[in-house]
Parts: C-alpha cells; sequence; structure tokens
C-alpha cells in the first residue's frame, strides 16, 4: 500500500506545480499593472502641475501685455493703430501655423499643403496687419468727419462717376454734349417721340428709377431747398455743389432778414442721428460767421429719422432746430428760369447740368412747375447745356 501513498503524493504534487505555475505569473502580471497605474497616475499629477505652472505664467503674462497695449493704444490712437494691427495679424498667422503643423503630423502627413499653408500664412499676416491698419484709420477718419459715414455701401464705381460728373460741370465742353435726357431713353423714343413726351418720359423714368443712396441724399437736399424757395428764401445748395468740401452745410438759405445753415440727412427709420452730426452743424454754423466777417446764422437739422437722446439734448443746448421724421413729399421739380442776359426762357430738369445753381425768383417770372407741357404752355423751352450767367 505504500506505493499508493508514493503514487498520490506524486500526483498532488504536479497539480500543486500545476497551480503555482499558473498562479504567480498572474500575481506578477497584476503587480506590473499595478505599478504602471501608478505610474500613469503620477505622470498625469506631474502633467497636471505643469500645465496649472504654465497657466499661472500665461495669465500673469497677458494681464502684463494688456497693460501695455492699454498705454500702447492710448500713444497710436491718431497714427492708424500698427500695435493693434500687428496683433491681430501675428494672431492669425499663429491660426495658419497651426493648421500647417495639424497637416504634417497626422497620420497621413500632408507635407506639401503644410508647406502651401504656410507660405500664404506669411503673406496674409502682411495683408491682415495692413487691412487693420486701414480698418482703424477709417473709423477714426469716420468720427473726426461724420458725414463720410453717409458713403458706407456704395457703390464705388459710381461713387467715382458722380465725382467725376460732379467736376465736369464747371468745365466748358468744345462742341455739343449729349443731352442728358438721352441716358432715360431708348434710341428709337428719342428719334420718335415728341419734344415735350420725351423730356417728359425722361422726366418720370428719373423719379421712378432706383437711386443710390447719394443721390436719394441729393433729391432730399433739393426737396428742403424748395420748400424754403416756396417760403420766399434764396437757396445756395451747398451740399450738392460743393460735394466733399461742403463743411457740413447742405443748404444756405437767405430770407426774411436771417441765414438759414441747413444740414440734410435722408437716412432708413432704423438708424439714428449721433450727436456728433450736431456738433458738425454748429461748428459749421459758426465757421460760416468767422468766413462772413461776423454774420448771424441759424442751425437747422432735418432729417427722415430720429435722433439720439444724447443728440437731441445737445441740439437744445446749442439752439438747433431740429426736424425729425420729415419724409419728402411729390413736389414740382421742373425749373422755369429767365436769363438776365437777355430775357431768354428756359426749363431745366433735375438732371440737367445747372440745375441745382439755378435759382429761382418769382418776381422775375420765374416758377417751379409739374410738367413740361406746362413748362413749355408758358413759354419756355428745354436747356441742357449751360451758355453763360442765365440767374
Amino acid at each position: 500500500m505504500a506505493w499508493y501513498g508514493i503514487v498520490f503524493g506524486c500526483v498532488g504534487m504536479f497539480f500543486l506545480l500545476l497551480t503555482v505555475w499558473d498562479v504567480i505569473p498572474k500575481y506578477f502580471e497584476r503587480r506590473r499593472e499595478e505599478q504602471r497605474r501608478e505610474d500613469l497616475r503620477r505622470e498625469e499629477q506631474r502633467n497636471d502641475d505643469k500645465r496649472r505652472r504654465e497657466d499661472e505664467r500665461t495669465r500673469m503674462l497677458r494681464e502684463a501685455e494688456s497693460s501695455q497695449a492699454i498705454v500702447q493704444l492710448a500713444k497710436e490712437k491718431s497714427v492708424g493703430f500698427p500695435w493693434l494691427a500687428k496683433a491681430y495679424a501675428d494672431y492669425y498667422h499663429l491660426l495658419d501655423l497651426r493648421a500647417a503643423d495639424s497637416l504634417a503630423r497626422k497620420g497621413h502627413p500632408a507635407y506639401k499643403a503644410a508647406e502651401a499653408i504656410r507660405e500664404q500664412a506669411g503673406r496674409r499676416r502682411a495683408a491682415e496687419e495692413a487691412y487693420r491698419v486701414l480698418k482703424y484709420q477709417l473709423a477714426y477718419y469716420e468720427n473726426l468727419f461724420p458725414w463720410l459715414v453717409e458713403f458706407k455701401g456704395e457703390d464705388l464705381d459710381d461713387l467715382i462717376r458722380q465725382t467725376i460728373e460732379r467736376k465736369e460741370t464747371d468745365k466748358e465742353v468744345d462742341g455739343e454734349p449729349d443731352d442728358p435726357a438721352k441716358k432715360w431713353l431708348a434710341q428709337a423714343e428719342w428719334d420718335k417721340l415728341p419734344t415735350a413726351k420725351k423730356f417728359q418720359m425722361a422726366l418720370d423714368r428719373y423719379w421712378q428709377k432706383p437711386k443710390s443712396k447719394w443721390e436719394i441724399g441729393r433729391d432730399y437736399e433739393r426737396y428742403v431747398g424748395y420748400l424754403y424757395e416756396k417760403d420766399g428764401y434764396a437757396v445756395h445748395y451747398h451740399g450738392i455743389i460743393e460735394g466733399f468740401d461742403d463743411l457740413g452745410r447742405d443748404l444756405i438759405c437767405t430770407g426774411k432778414g436771417k441765414v438759414d445753415i441747413v444740414q440734410c440727412k435722408r437716412w432708413s427709420a432704423e438708424k439714428l442721428i449721433h450727436e456728433k452730426h450736431i456738433f458738425q452743424l454748429y461748428g459749421s454754423v459758426i465757421a460760416y460767421g468767422i468766413d462772413n466777417h461776423g454774420a448771424k446764422a441759424s442751425a437747422r437739422f432735418v432729417t427722415s429719422t430720429k435722433l439720439s437722446e444724447r443728440a437731441t439734448q445737445f441740439a437744445k443746448v446749442l439752439g438747433i432746430r431740429v426736424d425729425q421724421e420729415f419724409a419728402p413729399k411729390p413736389y414740382p421739380s421742373i425749373k422755369c428760369n429767365v436769363a438776365r442776359k437777355d430775357g431768354e426762357k428756359i426749363y431745366h430738369l433735375p438732371f440737367d447740368q445747372q440745375y441745382d445753381t439755378t435759382v429761382i425768383e418769382p418776381k422775375r417770372g420765374e416758377c417751379y412747375v409739374e410738367t413740361v407741357a406746362e413748362a413749355e404752355r408758358l413759354g419756355f423751352r428745354r436747356a441742357f447745356r449751360w451758355r453763360g450767367e442765365q440767374t
């Protein structure tokens, strides 16, 4: 029976060895896993500490840079804000470089695309800086010269055309120029329609066509000027005639022993007139007195929209008369003028060259009428080219 014991003992020892052989590796594997997790935890802790230190350092640097930026902006306010423009350009440049790095480091690197972005980033940096400088300069100029905001949204080609046309009205032209009424008519209409009918058609289309902001403002000034003329004033359409050199005086209205300096703003209803426009008008009235040997003038602000509360307060304190939400209405727009030199009777349509320089004096038999037929019945003929002083 002894050999049975030996056999069972050997079998037991065999199974014990098998068990130990299986358990010991698992034990060491668990130990290694626990150590690895501990190492990862410590590494994460170190990284967190490092990030906190970097964040704190970055925060302190930003605070220092912000303080410097305020000082720098104060110094550069009137010279185009180059520091701020450069800061914006550097920021976008870094964004571009980051995009390039991500392309170069991704799983399947795009080295050519990354290099192309880096090249473009350099060009964009310079362009961004120049753009920002011009943007801040424009905002600064708009604050100094409030009338500039009226040209926002205008088509550049249209502004250039208006400027050229305004200059050309001051020049004599050799030969007979094209009649401006042709702009509103087809060639067949121009060739076949009777004179009165084709000029009336051109006038109707002038009023019906969509207009630029500048043209809308011009027609608004003409309407307000017409109301003054109707009330017995002599009106100089300073804003239309002088253009950019009007100094904030759209109309200079003289009559009844006084002078009114009028600024007209036909803006959309959602826009407000701010105090800077009131200041400009007030300053223009003061300048008028200086330029005219102490002549007294009153200020009037006429607008299709509203003034801000602050602008209203300043207008009241400065003695500026304000007409808000003053909408234009249809009015007789044909000017019938009698030439001083020879008494020739001529009528001017709104698109004619000397329309805005023609002064209507009812005492001399001059008037405004609504239709071409009415002007011709009164003995006036059409003129579209200036041939000397007619007023």
